[in-house]
């Protein structure tokens, strides 16, 4: 009945009394439901205060921890044409196996005699600078001659300097002896002109005085023409010197010239050695990069060049080698308001794509399929989907993880704060409020109790 009415009926008629209101109002069907809501109300109220462990979710791919263990690809330091390949897709190969052969595919190097006529050349151009060598110790010899024969010239033009200083030395004595002498015959032909004029000598003895006064006089004009010849026999002494010391400097100098010419033209001989000796082992090298080996054991991926006599350019990407020995780990990734609760060594649950998993991320003992993980690398940068990388390796104490996880397969990362009660966090969740800061033990800044162990 709606009781749209307002003469209730239902006051002033018993519906107990009929069948139908004898079959629903007697029977208390609801009793059994009720009791269920208040037991149901009695648990719910109970697990609020259960207690629940904080969480970090994140989702991530299995990479390896070192990077040269992650996929990588080989290229060709080199230009060149494909000329055989040695492996195929999925092959497994060693540190050093032939990957593929090519060939030169610049003109420089088509020579198959490129290295042997490069030698040829090195050994000439030392030969040039052996010569050189040779050349230089003979001028070397030639300039020690020139300055012993200088030496020589220059003592005989210094004895001969001193002998012409003597000579001036003894003509000058001579020319003061002989001055003495013409004034003694000066006096003693005045004093017999006196005597003869006085008529006490003869004039006999007047011509004897006259003529010895005129040869003292030639005497001393002889002695003075010797000194002055002495004197020019030092200047011309003086000047020898200066012209031998002129002249084997000159001869010295052209050949000290020509020594550092030498030099200088062997050291160009042995830069030019030292170019083609550089050349030549570019020249091994290169021809040892006409095979591209694998750089470390692991299995062929894909060729990213295939077929025969396809030509690429150097640094271009050939084959891609997955290294056969990996240290798996884990990379993830998580917002920045929640970067500060984590750290190096925290501990991190995974669950891997493809093994099956029932995970209670607040409750982590229940949890199944679940492998341990330990925090090893937070990134300092933010990545480019707007969330931190942190980097997970396998729990050396806990399980280890499955052995047919491949690198690049997805991964679920749960991180494990502190153990609070259901009805804090479900506060928490309603209020948007993060997680409880806390600090790992061993820490400077504290360590919380309630960590979880």
């Amino acid at each position: 009945m709606l009781n749209i009415s307002k003469n209730e009926l239902e006051k002033k008629i018993d519906i107990t009394n009929y069948a139908s209101g004898k079959r629903v109002f007697n029977i208390e069907y609801y009793k059994h439901f009720n009791n269920f809501l208040k037991i149901f109300a009695i648990i719910i109220f109970v697990a609020l205060f259960l207690p629940w462990t904080q969480n970090i979710t994140g989702n991530g791919l299995v990479t390896t921890l070192t990077p040269g263990q992650r996929p990588q690809t080989i290229q060709s330091q080199i230009p060149g044409r494909i000329e055989q390949w040695y492996v195929r897709e999925g092959d497994n190969v060693q540190k050093g196996d032939t990957i593929l052969r090519i060939s030169e595919v610049k003109s420089d190097y088509f020579d198959d005699q490129l290295i042997e006529r490069t030698n040829d050349q090195i050994n000439a151009k030392i030969s040039s600078v052996d010569n050189y060598k040779f050349k230089v110790s003979a001028l070397g010899r030639q300039i020690t001659a020139l300055k012993q024969d200088r030496a020589l010239k220059l003592e005989i033009a210094r004895n001969k300097l001193l002998q012409s200083k003597l000579k001036v030395k003894s003509d000058s004595i001579k020319f003061e002896a002989a001055k003495t002498n013409i004034k003694i015959a000066e006096s003693q032909f005045n004093r017999i002109a006196m005597l003869q004029n006085e008529g006490i000598m003869a004039v006999k003895d007047v011509e004897e005085k006259r003529l010895k006064l005129q040869e003292t006089q030639a005497k001393l004009i002889e002695q003075e023409n010797n000194l002055l010849a002495a004197k020019n026999n030092v200047l011309n002494a003086k000047a020898e010197i200066s012209s031998v010391n002129a002249t084997y400097a000159d001869k010295i100098s052209k050949a000290q010239s020509d020594q550092f010419t030498a030099e200088s033209s062997g050291l160009n001989a042995q830069v030019e050695v030292s170019k083609l000796e550089n050349s030549n082992s570019n020249y091994k090298v290169r021809n040892s990069l006409l095979f591209v080996t694998a750089p470390q054991n692991g299995y062929i991926n894909k060729a990213l060049k295939g077929g025969i006599g396809e030509t690429f350019k150097e640094g271009e990407q050939l084959v891609s080698i997955m290294p056969a020995q990996v240290d798996l780990a884990v990379e993830t990734f998580v917002r920045p308001i929640d970067l500060p609760l984590l750290h190096i060594g925290e501990e991190v649950r995974v669950e891997f794509d493809g093994w099956p998993a029932i995970v209670f991320s607040g409750w982590p003992n229940v949890s199944y399929g679940t492998y341990g993980a330990k925090v090893v690398a937070i990134d300092r940068f933010i990545s480019s989907n707007g969330k931190y990388r942190i980097l997970l390796a396998p729990d050396e104490n806990d399980h280890d993880w499955p052995e047919g996880i491949r690198a690049g397969s997805g991964a679920r990362t749960i991180a494990l704060l502190e153990d609070v009660q259901i009805w804090y966090e479900l506060w928490r969740q309603l209020n948007s409020f993060p997680p409880n800061y806390y600090q790992p033990e061993g820490n400077s800044k504290g360590t919380s109790d309630s960590k979880k162990k």
